[in-house]
């Protein structure tokens, strides 16, 4: 799809989707407009940081045990800061912190939770590539008091708008309060959001992949037995070649995802087996789901449909695979037939003389 001619301002855009969208209240158009100023700030805090030296590790650790990345906190508050701006936030879950804060400049008439990633993919900044923010919006299940915890822990479906921050080449924000997905980005002459992506669709087929190839040896048999199939190329069952992408920011591989298609892959391994997955379900999962689905795409763990997990914790992960629907559908029947079988799948890309075993089964010393 052509980008151009460039489309209405955010703020005009966000105004005729609430006066279109049933039920989408002009509380979270607010809440986008202020997110996507804070954008903004972050995108310019992001591209001096080595001026600024802002660059590397603070000397904090976020909920998950991970050192905290001086980028991270700033834009942890900056993203604050935006959702109590206009007071119509009454609570926010971060990455970055351990339980939800509540925002004191909430109005008491505040009905919307806000749950976020405030720098997706930090680590890639120390070499600088794509970096991003996600986020999703929740309406509260009651009015007024303080959110409790049990209000973040909803499924993805009641989502009333998730987008994405992509702090790449060029600024965008890419959002969906449920009639399609949307990319704008950032005029940085006028600093204003303008519509360059209306529309966006994820192909239903692909010959193109994101996946970090080198977990393929924890991989559950389902995983394996399609990743096989794809480097398998023409000569192997899927009778065509594929192409491997890996970003290592969520936000850039759905990006990447909406606008040319593909389909994305964080799947359960044994490599940390006592964690579900890698990625968290509530601020990056479901938002994901939620954007891909919009954009006609599917998003599953491989057993179940993301947007219908629902949280037992606020930093809960899962595993995760989205994008191209006829892709994800297979992904999916492949740990379906596994489960049904009661088997592991052998493929002979995986058997003791692979590239891809183990070195124990490959009979290699800890130092090959």
């Amino acid at each position: 799809m052509s980008p151009n001619p460039v489309g209405p301002t955010l703020e005009a855009f966000l105004e005729e989707e609430t006066r279109r969208t049933p039920g989408l209240e002009r509380a979270v158009a607010a809440i986008v407009e202020d997110l996507a100023l804070a954008f903004a700030g972050v995108a310019a805090a992001v591209a001096d940081a080595a001026l600024r030296g802002r660059l590397g590790e603070a000397a904090t650790s976020n909920a998950s045990g991970e050192r905290h990345k001086k980028l991270d906190l700033l834009a942890n508050e900056a993203l604050a800061a935006a959702c109590e701006r206009g007071g119509h936030v009454a609570g926010i879950a971060s990455e970055e912190e351990e339980g939800p804060r509540l925002l004191a400049g909430a109005r008491a008439s505040a009905r919307h939770l806000v749950a976020f990633d405030p720098l997706d993919g930090s680590s890639n900044v120390e070499v600088n590539v794509t970096v991003g923010s996600i986020f999703s919006i929740l309406r509260r299940g009651r009015d007024g008091g303080a959110p409790t915890l049990d209000e973040f822990l909803r499924p993805g479906t009641e989502q009333v708008c998730a987008g994405y921050a992509l702090y790449g080449p060029a600024t965008m924000l890419v959002l969906s309060a449920g009639r399609g997905v949307h990319g704008f980005t950032l005029d940085p002459r006028t600093g204003e959001f303008r519509l360059t992506h209306p529309g966006l669709r994820v192909p239903e087929t692909t010959s193109e992949f994101a996946v970090n190839a080198s977990n393929a040896r924890f991989w559950e048999a389902p995983v394996r037995r399609w990743f096989g199939e794809c480097i398998g190329g023409s000569a192997g069952p899927r009778g065509g070649d594929f192409n491997m992408r890996w970003i290592g920011a969520l936000v850039a591989e759905v990006h990447r995802i909406l606008t040319r298609g593909g389909v994305f892959l964080y799947p359960r391994d044994t490599k940390r087996p006592l964690k579900a997955g890698r990625l968290r379900l509530l601020y990056e999962g479901t938002p994901a789901a939620f954007l891909v689905e919009q954009a006609g795409g599917a998003a599953s763990t491989g057993r179940e449909r993301v947007l219908e997990v629902a949280p037992a914790e606020l930093h809960q992960r899962i595993p995760l695979v989205l994008g191209a629907r006829a892709e994800v559908e297979r992904i999916v029947r492949y740990h379906r037939e596994h489960d049904a079988n009661g088997e592991p799948f052998r493929d002979p890309l995986f058997n003791a003389r692979s590239l891809y075993a183990p070195r124990a089964a490959r009979g290699l010393g800890a130092e090959d």
